[in-house]
């Protein structure tokens, strides 16, 4: 059994507002949509789903948004599932017609209406809050993957790092907002990711592609005064129907008028495909940070040296508002300086 494609946004947009409880603040449209991949032209329809079932309201204005009307904890599963699904029940007969002698009832009935009733007592006895706590503890990579996990081959790695870049704030935030000049970098850091991999597991999954990866980078809500916040996405397809993908924030915070820190916190999917032999998970997370190290290096040499993110490139629409959700940051590092591999 699995859920529609309805329940399955109603329940992510539920775990979202259930995350951002606590803090009080309402999550606007947006950040649902980018914080959980809610289509943008379906997310109003779910949120209304859980707004009609009495789970959130909202509220218009610049301070408004979407919020639970009561605690995660006092919140079934089963009253956010069937906000998107409707009564779970059976509506009709799990055989259809059948024989002529099924005319009242058909030998599957009592069955299924028994295996009906037990799924929805385990949704009643399951809080979003504890959903909510797991979908914290996967983020942290502290929860374990069971091994019927659908997802097993798709693992990512928890990465961190930081440089400091000889530039004010806004030329390092236009910089990190256009999409063509990331891309360069991200492409020159799976480069050097694939000569480590070369030496070290030769006869492996490839780490470069003729195909450049696809990114998208947005400037969200700044914190204060000389301070950004980048949100960082991109997907790199490789041949056999491989694929590798970053999602991460980049925490900017002007030092001085000619020096900026940038701190990117995420999760990084190591080159992987279902019919190639997983990588080594000592070696995945071994090249996810010479990748993400070799980023953070190009971006800082790159703006260092003048190179324009504009520069023979088609200029893009001004960034989006995106998620406002701010990850613990690592030290920071100075431009340049390396990190042992």
């Amino acid at each position: 059994m699995t859920l529609s494609r309805r329940g399955d946004y109603v329940v992510r947009s539920a775990l979202c507002l259930a995350r951002a409880y606590a803090g009080g603040r309402p999550r606007k449209l947006r950040e649902v949509v980018a914080e959980m991949g809610v289509p943008q032209t379906f997310a109003s329809q779910i949120l209304a789903d859980l707004v009609r079932a009495g789970i959130a309201d909202s509220r218009a204005g610049r301070d408004g948004g979407y919020r639970l009307v009561r605690s995660p904890e006092s919140i079934s599963l089963v009253e956010v599932v069937e906000a998107g699904e409707g009564p779970l029940r059976a509506e009709r007969c799990a055989l259809g017609d059948g024989p002529c002698r099924w005319e009242a009832v058909c030998p599957l009935h009592d069955t299924w209406r028994s295996a009906t009733g037990a799924l929805r007592e385990v949704l009643a006895s399951t809080t979003l809050a504890s959903l909510a706590d797991t979908d914290s503890a996967i983020e942290s990579g502290q929860a374990p993957v069971p091994e019927d996990s659908h997802r097993r081959s798709r693992s990512s790695v928890a990465v961190t790092d930081s440089i400091q870049v000889e530039h004010g704030l806004v030329t390092v935030v236009e910089h990190l907002t256009r999409r063509s000049w990331v891309t360069s970098r991200a492409s020159d850091a799976y480069a050097e990711a694939e000569a480590v991999r070369r030496a070290a597991d030769s006869g492996g999954l490839a780490w470069m592609a003729k195909s450049r990866p696809a990114v998208r980078s947005e400037r969200a809500a700044s914190s204060g005064a000389g301070e950004a916040r980048v949100e960082l996405e991109w997907e790199l397809g490789l041949p056999g129907g491989a694929d590798s993908r970053l999602d991460a924030t980049v925490e900017l915070r002007e030092l001085d008028p000619e020096r900026t820190e940038l701190r990117l916190t995420g999760r990084f999917r190591p080159p992987s495909s279902p019919s190639a032999p997983a990588v080594p998970s000592a070696l995945a997370t071994r090249l996810a940070r010479v990748t993400i190290r070799a980023f953070m290096r190009n971006v800082a040499a790159s703006i260092e040296t003048g190179r324009s993110p504009t520069r023979g490139v088609r200029p893009e629409a001004p960034a989006r508002i995106a998620r406002s959700g701010s990850p613990p940051a690592p030290r920071s590092r100075r431009a340049g300086a390396r990190r042992p591999v």
